[in-house]
């Protein structure tokens, strides 16, 4: 299964996820770090993506040929994320055929009704249980 992360301003929460995915699931798994900035970028490679790209382009295409994008709900708001996710970025992932997993994370001027306060490593560890689902 090959698998985006996708995340922008420092990357720290890719960073998390990529790292938790890779103990997860050892080399089953080909990861993607698909960042809005080379930092993004760069952190979730340090976290331990097998590779990564940068920027709107990058974006644009890998979110084609993957089977699981993740990443924070903004990735599919356009001009969240300080404007770091461009119209085209958030259309690409929206139209993109795989599964999309999305932190429901209270930013970006969107609050998602009935979601409870829910600490990172919760909603990483839910990340977690998805993609058993899916892997098997």
């Amino acid at each position: 299964m090959k698998i985006a992360v996708i995340d922008g301003q420092g990357g720290g929460i890719g960073k998390a996820i990529v790292e938790s995915i890779r103990s997860n699931f050892k080399n089953d798994i080909e990861i993607i770090a698909l960042g809005t900035n080379s930092l993004a970028t760069s952190n979730m490679i340090k976290g331990g993506a097998h590779a990564g790209a940068t920027g709107e382009n990058s974006i644009k295409v890998m979110s084609q040929k993957v089977d699981v994008i993740i990443g924070p709900i903004a990735i599919i708001v356009a001009n969240a994320m300080m404007g770091e996710i461009t119209p085209v970025m958030a259309e690409a992932v929206a139209n993109s055929e795989a599964k999309k997993i999305l932190l429901p994370l209270n930013k970006c001027n969107i609050h998602i009704v009935g979601v409870s306060d829910v600490k990172i490593n919760k909603m990483i560890a839910s990340i977690i249980e998805e993609l058993n689902k899916h892997n098997n």
